[in-house]
């Protein structure tokens, strides 16, 4: 597995932890403490806005879990992937995104600049 591969599986690990205890912990081995996430819908610095971000995602979207779609492409500090968000009674995936994330020395993620390709239409 690559940097960037194992980078990517932190991010999910983080995305898809459902306690907050278990959510703080995969959110401080996938991220630097300054570390940053940033989307159309959202901007987070740290530990623990980054985790309020996604307690906020997962109480939006209960019973639906984030995964890779393709593979992750990177280069340097650098890497690009796209992900759903994938229900798990039905398989429908209501949300797409294109994520770039930078990585810090130690492998942890620096910043997530998130790109979103699909989102729910309202009525």
């Amino acid at each position: 597995m690559t940097q960037y591969e194992t980078a990517v599986a932190r991010y999910f690990e983080a995305w898809n932890a459902t306690s907050p205890e278990a959510r703080a912990k995969a959110v401080a081995a996938a991220w630097t403490e300054d570390g940053s996430y940033t989307d159309p819908l959202a901007q987070a610095r740290g530990h623990e806005q980054v985790a309020a971000v996604i307690a906020g995602a997962q109480e939006q979207f209960p019973g639906f879990e984030f995964r890779l779609t393709g593979s992750v492409d990177g280069h340097h500090d650098t890497a690009r992937f796209s992900w759903e968000l994938v229900s798990l009674a039905d398989g429908s995936a209501p949300v797409a995104a294109t994520d770039v994330i930078v990585l810090a020395e130690d492998g942890r993620i620096s910043s997530v600049l998130g790109f979103l390709d699909r989102v729910p239409t309202t009525g």
